[in-house]
């Protein structure tokens, strides 16, 4: 079964076109991941500080790849003291039907 979820934060005042530059060169790695299926990065239309990151991976299994790639600890490193929340916040989503 597919992974799909949707991550959230808030950029910091005056952090926002930083941390658009680097979730975008993050963007690029993720989508080149086996299993990744849609890694999208989106703005709140009332709120540019507030960024959507609505990512899918193949199964469970590309999803924990993803956690484990080199690249993820340095980003969320960095992103931290940029975003007004202690991480991204993460919500899990199952297509309408399903309770797996």
């Amino acid at each position: 079964m597919k992974k799909t979820l949707l991550a959230e934060f808030t950029a910091r005042e005056g952090t926002e076109d930083e941390v658009a530059r680097m979730i975008g060169d993050y963007a690029l790695k993720v989508r080149e991941e086996e299993g990744n299926i849609a890694f999208d990065v989106y703005t709140k239309a009332a709120d540019p500080r507030a960024f959507w990151i609505f990512e899918v991976y193949r199964d469970e299994d590309a999803f924990q790849t993803h956690l484990n790639a080199p690249y993820g600890g340095p980003f969320n490193a960095a992103l931290v003291p940029l975003i007004e929340e202690d991480a991204s916040v993460l919500t899990f989503l199952n297509p309408l039907g399903t309770n797996s």
